[in-house]
């Protein structure tokens, strides 16, 4: 009875943790691990484990400030250091979170076909109105995310795990993995891409905002440390269980995942209609979920970030989160050329932003005066910086393939 009753209060206490998970299990994340497993086998499980340390960092980073102050992040660091650089990183956010906000209209339409027969282009004009109504018209935006999105990360973890049972991988392949190995510079925007989708910058800064609105303190600091472990674990996870799914049903068939939709069928075709539905199931859930969390994130922040509000109570907070659902709605049912490689290419590109976010983060986190005890120390400013040069790298390769490929357009 005591081990229930145990289980019952973590899964209560569950909340910021898995939002920021499930904003970054999207589409572009899962269409990324599929692709890298198809074609690159289990080489590249390695980049999650850097990359995954480094969203670690940055989350509880921001969650220690989200439980000792009042203010909100960015109105610190307006204070601190200047208004014009709380809205850059507020405009950096804005920016990363329309990046992947295309892959989550996508990812809701390839997955909404594959379980109903309907065309794909049609599920962005019901889900995105959807959205809007619960950011408009919730009471309590927080809870409903909250409970929501716990939700939908089950549902994804069930969907791909049953999918990776009838994959039976082979341990050893998986094991060495996680052994970095060379690879070409070619490579490095899928690299870049799968960094992306697991370091999800915009995401770790308002663990300080979900906190705050989860009523967290000081006293919380330990149960919200083990709940943003939890949903970055699983963030990680999921990953895992794509690639290596990927890695050991279509890598030694010569077969490359080119969208979610591919994965699908190469699924049902070696295992029956059965996981067909499963995986689109799962493919939904991340696409809903994220394309609600993305929204409010990127929306939030930058309304913060511009001195203009910074709960989803207020008017511009839910403007601007309105309009990067819209942004993601149209981009995905107009768009033309190859989706796939535009949704990893977005994926990728999220990142060029979030340099000017993590350089926000480390300077409130050392700044005496505004954390007082719980301001960084060495081991945690190593890691940040860690994270921090690994980003940067990602960024100097990404910027030419971003550039070649919009003069290709």
């Amino acid at each position: 009875m005591n081990f229930l009753k145990k289980i019952k209060e973590f899964f209560r206490s569950l909340g910021p943790g898995f939002i920021v998970a499930s904003a970054a299990l999207g589409p572009g994340s899962i269409t990324v691990a599929s692709r890298i497993g198809s074609e690159h086998g289990y080489a590249f499980l390695w980049v999650i484990v850097p990359a995954g340390i480094s969203m670690v960092a940055y989350a509880s980073m921001a969650l220690r400030f989200g439980v000792s102050n009042k203010d909100s992040i960015l109105q610190s660091i307006a204070s601190n250091y200047g208004r014009w650089f709380a809205g850059v990183i507020g405009i950096s956010a804005f920016l990363s979170a329309c990046s992947f906000q295309f892959g989550n209209n996508l990812g809701i339409g390839i997955a909404m076909e594959g379980i109903s027969g309907v065309d794909e282009r049609v599920w962005p004009f019901v889900f995105t109105p959807l959205g809007m109504l619960l950011v408009f018209w919730a009471k309590n935006l927080y809870k409903i995310l909250e409970k929501l999105m716990v939700g939908m990360v089950m549902i994804m973890i069930l969907a791909f795990f049953f999918n990776l049972v009838l994959a039976e991988p082979d341990p050893v392949q998986l094991a060495s993995g996680f052994i970095p190995h060379s690879f070409a510079l070619e490579n490095l925007d899928i690299i870049a891409a799968l960094v992306g989708t697991t370091f999800v910058l915009h995401g770790s800064i308002y663990q300080a905002y979900f906190a705050q609105d989860k009523g967290w303190k000081i006293s919380s600091l330990k149960k919200g440390l083990t709940d943003t472990y939890m949903g970055i674990f699983v963030l990680a996870a999921v990953s895992i269980l794509l690639i290596t799914t990927s890695a050991a049903i279509l890598h030694p068939q010569g077969i490359t995942v080119r969208s979610a939709a591919d994965m699908a069928m190469q699924l049902e075709s070696l295992f029956g209609s059965s996981a067909k539905i499963v995986f689109s199931i799962g493919l939904s859930a991340a696409a809903f979920s994220s394309l609600m969390v993305n929204a409010v994130m990127g929306g939030g922040l930058l309304s913060d970030g511009l001195g203009l509000g910074r709960s989803m109570n207020e008017k511009m907070p839910k403007i601007f989160t309105s309009v990067i659902l819209l942004i993601g709605m149209l981009v995905a049912v107009f768009f033309k050329g190859d989706a796939v490689y535009a949704l990893i290419l977005a994926s990728a590109s999220s990142i060029l932003a979030v340099p000017l976010i993590a350089a926000g983060i480390v300077l409130i986190m050392n700044n005496a005066k505004v954390m007082g005890k719980l301001k960084n120390n060495l081991w945690q400013n190593v890691l940040a910086i860690l994270g921090f040069i690994l980003i940067s790298i990602m960024v100097y390769f990404m910027y030419n393939k971003i550039v070649i490929y919009i003069q290709s357009l």
